[in-house]
């Protein structure tokens, strides 16, 4: 028989699998059961949609024939290596079930908004629950698609290495090793492409919205006479459930592969090498994960005079405490070993302490770190809106870079415990342990589109008029969705950042054959590797932005255009939605290939250029780059996001002040920093490292030499 724990493994990650797919489609068929509300409330939802869903088709055309071009490639150049022929295949089964697990997502969320909508007409509770259950769906498809792809590709090659060849089951770890990063390289690819393309339809329709409706002609967000609010709202899907789905689903997969690929020569406290057994743990600490998740989702439950954002607490606490049970009890029974449990409680304690701080850079209200401070950035910002947008921006900024160094410190106390635990293969367990709470993490992340727009639906049929509790719990549902999705792009950059570093560690296991076996600053060629890495995230970065500018532009000129109807903002006529959607979606196509393309020839030039360990250089430096990057624009763009709704609450003055448009002006330049650049680094630092691990790959195989 094989390895007890091997055959262990695979039949718990296929059964965390299937549980947490299978849960996924009866909390969609629940949603999706309850009433959508009034014919005005429907048609407006409908127009949502049809924008996002049409959206979403044009790109897979776009992307399905680069995905077809790069396998045609990858087979021909990886074909002589180990498992080599299987390597484009596992690229594509990669790049469909990350566009699976961001379409179905969004799928179910874009028929949920009206539902939440019309839930808020009844109480606070039954409209949380809708929205978080469309949450449930995107989340659970997430671990669900990630661990059935991991899992089915190792037991796969397990099996046939067991029962038919002459090789015995070790013979299936250099297959594994390799075919896996095909996976993670297929999933990464399509998250980069949906991240990057759903950020810059989001927020060149969100800024084009706001710069034209609220800051020229004085009118509230959503407001139905803004010819850019449909498109406002189909961004919200597009970005921020297909698009941050997909990015998770790649960090989701990519923690697991590194660990998968690491754990193998992995020593045992008694002597000798973990093996196969090695490779397993990460499936199974996820098998135990998925089961974690959805235990805590039924945690989530409103009491009388209870915050929704209490609430979505108690579920992650709840699966938290259960995980950590469960990687205690894998962890001492089956591998008589606590040094898994440890790296991996680490990585599940930073997601806590990441979850607070990015609570007190980015919320509104006094938090457990406001508390030793005394202060609270987003209140500090929004007051010193009242002396204009230059004093805004600069304290945004100030703020945005304060939380940088706060992430560093708390990726580098996780990863020092990794390592002293279990040397880089703790590292990856980091990672894992981060990444297990997907499932309900992103469960909290999907709320957040989806109640927004319910707010928008509320606001654009008129129901805020005739029923102000629903205008009020879907005010409250949409304020708590800005804080879970800060949160969840905090636990996204420190997650990728941990898997990213794994991935790095796994890169230089795989090139050691060449000699190098650490990456030296003081070459001064491996330093100019550093230095181009370092410089990579800042024009990755300029390109996303500027594609921001350059669709917000076209649509404010749109919106201008269509204003100069007089009947239009009197209310007589209404705007043509249908234009600034198409605005919108050729803009996000049309820039989002660049970026891209650079992303993946990057590497590949710097290794042919320079050598093996200037490319560890290159990769080094983009990781770090990337992670103060990244944090420094999600939390400057969340904190001046929330400075603008905190004054719209009736602070300093609330809506049509100065105070109000200057706060709007430093949302507008957080918009691009959040939504779009900041996010694509999470995609593009692991990208570089997955490429660095197919390069490796190469050498080793022979099919490269240095």
């Amino acid at each position: 028989m094989m390895d007890f724990i091997v055959t262990l493994s695979i039949i718990l990650g296929l059964a965390g699998a299937f549980a947490a797919l299978l849960y996924a489609y009866f909390m969609g068929k629940s949603v999706l059961a309850q009433e959508e509300g009034t014919p005005k409330m429907v048609a407006i939802s409908m127009a949502v949609r049809e924008g996002a869903e049409a959206y979403l088709k044009r790109q897979f055309k776009t992307i399905s024939v680069v995905v077809f071009l790069i396998a045609i490639l990858m087979g021909i150049a990886f074909w002589n290596t180990p498992g080599g022929w299987a390597l484009p295949i596992t690229f594509v089964i990669g790049a469909i079930f990350s566009a699976s697990a961001g379409y179905t997502g969004m799928f179910v969320a874009i028929r949920s908004n009206v539902r939440c909508a019309n839930a808020a007409r009844t109480d606070l509770n039954y409209a949380l629950r809708t929205a978080f259950k469309a949450g449930i769906v995107n989340g659970m498809v997430l671990a669900g698609l990630g661990l059935l792809g991991v899992t089915s590709i190792f037991g796969i090659a397990c099996v046939y290495y067991f029962y038919f060849t002459g090789q015995g089951i070790e013979g299936a770890i250099p297959i594994i090793s390799n075919v896996v990063v095909g996976f993670s390289f297929g999933a990464s690819l399509l998250a980069l492409f949906m991240r990057v393309g759903g950020g810059i339809f989001t927020k060149g329709a969100d800024v084009g919205a706001d710069l034209v409706g609220k800051v020229e002609k004085g009118i509230p967000e959503d407001d139905p006479r803004n010819p850019a609010v449909i498109a406002d709202n189909v961004g919200d899907n597009v970005g921020d459930c297909a698009g941050m789905g997909a990015d998770i689903y790649e960090s989701y997969v990519a923690s697991l592969v590194a660990a998968i690929i690491l754990g193998y020569a992995v020593p045992k406290l008694g002597g000798g090498m973990y093996g196969l057994a090695g490779m397993a743990l990460p499936i199974l600490f996820y098998a135990a994960a998925a089961f974690s998740a959805i235990a805590g989702t039924y945690f989530v439950r409103a009491k009388k005079g209870e915050s929704a954002m209490k609430a979505m607490d108690k579920g992650l606490m709840a699966a938290n405490v259960i995980m950590a049970a469960l990687f205690f009890i894998i962890s001492w029974v089956l591998f008589n070993d606590l040094r898994p449990f440890i790296a991996a409680f680490a990585g599940l304690g930073a997601t806590q302490f990441i979850g607070w701080m990015t609570e007190y850079y980015t919320a509104p209200n006094m938090n457990i770190f406001g508390k030793l401070t005394g202060k609270v950035p987003v209140q500090e910002i929004a007051k010193s809106a009242k002396t204009g947008a230059g004093t805004t921006i600069i304290s945004g900024v100030a703020y945005g870079y304060q939380s940088a160094f706060m992430m560093a410190i708390i990726v580098s106390i996780a990863t020092y415990i990794g390592y002293v635990a279990f040397g880089f293969y703790g590292i990856a367990l980091v990672g894992v342990g981060m990444l297990g709470t997907t499932g309900i993490t992103v469960s909290m992340d999907t709320f957040g589109p989806v109640s927004d727009n319910a707010q928008g639906i509320v606001e654009m049929s008129g129901l805020d008029k005739i029923d102000k509790k629903a205008a009020k719990i879907t005010s409250e549902l949409d304020a708590v969705g800005n804080t879970t999705k800060a949160l969840t792009k905090g636990f996204a950059i420190a997650s990728a950042a941990v898997s990213a570093v794994a991935l790095f560690a796994a890169f230089l296991s795989k090139v050691a054959v060449v000699g190098v076996t650490s990456i030296r600053a003081s070459e001064p060629i491996v330093f100019i590797g550093f230095l181009m890495g370092a410089a990579f995230p800042f024009l990755f970065s300029s390109m996303a932005i500027k594609a921001v500018a350059n669709t917000a532009f076209l649509i404010v000129e749109e919106v201008r255009r269509q204003f100069k109807t007089k009947k239009i903002m009197e209310g007589k006529d209404k705007p043509d939605y249908a234009k600034c959607v198409d605005i919108a979606t050729k803009g996000a196509l049309s820039e989002l290939a660049v970026p891209v393309i650079i992303t993946v020839i990057s590497p590949i030039l710097i290794i042919f250029l320079l050598g093996p360990e200037p490319l560890g250089g290159f990769l080094a430096g983009a990781i770090v780059s990337s992670l103060m990057l990244a944090v420094f624009m999600c939390n400057a763009g969340g904190a001046w996001d929330n400075a603008k709704k905190y004054i719209e609450d009736g602070n300093f003055g609330g809506k049509g002040t100065p105070t109000h448009a200057a706060a709007v002006i430093g949302d507008t330049v957080g918009d691009p920093f959040k939504d779009t650049a900041g996010p694509a680094l999470n995609i593009m630092m692991k990208i570089l490292s997955v490429i660095g691990l197919l390069i490796a790959g190469l050498i080793v195989g022979g099919a490269v030499s240095f």
